[in-house]
């Protein structure tokens, strides 16, 4: 640990939270506390305690305060563009790490990490998303991608480009998801609506839809554990 040259207000604290997270990790801190080490990586003789509250006060959450855009974050009293573009960065570093972590693993029996990947990438978005992770034929992860990305209430989400991207990337079956930025996971009629046209694009090219996963506050909706999918599938057999 490279020591400081010059102390300032609350050096002390700084240094007890470096060494609680070496020896504990993440455990016990307050969502501040995980701000205020980010901010010190950036901010080596200058106390962060009050712009970490500060953000997290005006951010409310500490996915909101990842989420927010780099003006805003810029905004909050003692935090910098260096500080902003290190909080960035960790949150991008973090969804590689999860979408890397989903590649070559079967998220059908995986569902914990597929969650977390999904709340982290997708949960405090203000405006819907819509991902589509591409499996082989064994439900491996080939890729994860957001498709289409809309407003605050709706995205616009195109059969005939699923699709094409499914075919693209050689795959056999999907999983979708999108979030709701109210953070109500509880779908809308024109979340089945879409549901439905995109298993019955799916299967004319022979592609199974395992799962369509709606990502709200902390918590999700599947259309596969109600029961959705495998009607939506029995149906298409009927009609077909």
């Amino acid at each position: 640990m490279v020591k400081e040259t010059s102390a300032h207000k609350g050096a002390g604290h700084r240094q007890r939270l470096r060494e609680k997270f070496m020896d504990s990790g993440l455990a016990g801190f307050h969502d501040y506390e995980v701000i205020e080490l980010l901010l010190t990586l950036a901010t080596p003789r200058k106390d962060c305690k009050d712009a970490a509250k500060a953000a997290l006060e005006k951010f409310k959450t500490l996915h909101q305060v990842f989420e927010a855009p780099v003006k805003d974050l810029c905004a909050v009293e003692g935090i910098g563009p260096k500080n902003a573009f290190g909080l960035k960065l960790i949150k991008a570093v973090a969804d590689r790490y999860l979408e890397k972590r989903l590649l070559n693993t079967d998220p059908l029996s995986n569902s914990a990490a597929l969650f977390d990947y999904l709340q982290h990438s997708m949960g405090s978005q203000d405006r819907e998303g819509f991902k589509v992770l591409f499996l082989d034929a064994k439900n491996r992860v080939l890729a994860a991608e957001t498709l289409f990305t809309g407003t605050l209430t709706a995205s616009s989400v195109y059969p005939r480009e699923v699709v094409r991207a499914a075919l693209d990337r050689s795959a056999a079956a999907l999983i979708f998801a999108h979030n709701h930025p109210s953070g109500d996971p509880e779908p809308s009629p024109a979340d089945f609506a879409i549901t439905r046209q995109l298993v019955f694009a799916c299967q004319t090219v022979g592609i199974t839809v395992h799962e369509h996963i709606v990502i709200g506050a902390n918590t999700y909706f599947s259309f596969a554990d109600q029961g959705h999918i495998a009607r939506m599938h029995r149906e298409y057999h009927q009609q077909s």
